[in-house]
C-alpha cells in the first residue's frame, strides 16, 4: 500500500507541490471532458481550494473561497460543487474531520484509505483493493451488501510530532 500523490510523492514530505496540483486538476478536467460532465466555475473554485495543500477543508472554509472568488454567498453553493466532485469520485469526505480532500487517483474507482494528521489535518491517501473486496465476500456471506467502505487512521505525521517535541 503506497501513500502518494499523483506523482508519488508522500504529501507529508516536501514534494513539487506544484506540479502535484497541476496534474490532478489536469485529469479532472480531462475526465469531466470524456465523460461529458461540467466543471463550472463554482466547482473548479471548490476543486481548487482542495488542491493547494494536502489538508482537509471543512465545506464553510470552502465557501469562504466561494465568497472570495464571488462564486456564491450560501452553503448551499458549496455543497452543491462538494457533491458533484464527490460524486464524481474527484473529491473524499473525511468522515473523522467532517472535511474534504481532493483525490489524488484521477476519479478511478477505488476503495480510499486515508491517513489524518490530527494536528494539521494534512491527509495521504492510498487506493486499497483486497480489503475491500475481503470485506464484501465476508459480508456476502451474511447476506449483507456493502455499499461504502471508508478507512481512515487518525494520527501524527512527523512533522507535527517533531515541533510537538521540540
Amino acid at each position: 500500500m503506497t501513500f502518494a500523490t499523483a506523482f508519488g510523492r508522500d504529501p507529508f514530505r516536501p514534494h513539487d507541490h506544484r506540479r502535484c496540483r497541476e496534474a490532478v486538476r489536469a485529469a479532472v478536467e480531462a475526465d469531466c471532458r470524456e465523460r461529458g460532465l461540467r466543471l463550472t466555475p463554482a466547482r473548479a473554485c471548490v476543486l481548487d481550494a482542495l488542491l493547494e495543500s494536502h489538508r482537509a477543508l471543512t465545506a464553510y472554509e470552502l465557501l469562504d473561497r466561494l465568497r472570495k472568488a464571488g462564486l456564491g454567498q450560501q452553503p448551499p453553493a458549496a455543497y452543491r460543487a462538494l457533491e458533484f466532485l464527490v460524486a464524481n469520485g474527484f473529491a473524499h469526505r473525511i468522515e473523522r474531520l467532517g472535511a474534504y480532500v481532493a483525490c489524488v487517483h484521477g476519479g478511478a474507482s477505488h476503495c480510499a484509505a486515508f491517513l489524518v494528521c490530527r494536528a494539521c489535518r494534512r491527509v495521504a491517501e492510498a487506493a486499497l483493493d483486497e480489503p475491500e473486496q475481503a470485506l464484501a465476500a465476508k459480508a456476502e456471506s451474511v447476506g449483507f451488501q456493502v455499499e461504502r467502505v471508508v478507512v481512515e487512521a487518525e494520527g501524527i505525521c512527523e512533522t507535527c510530532g517533531r515541533a510537538a517535541n521540540g
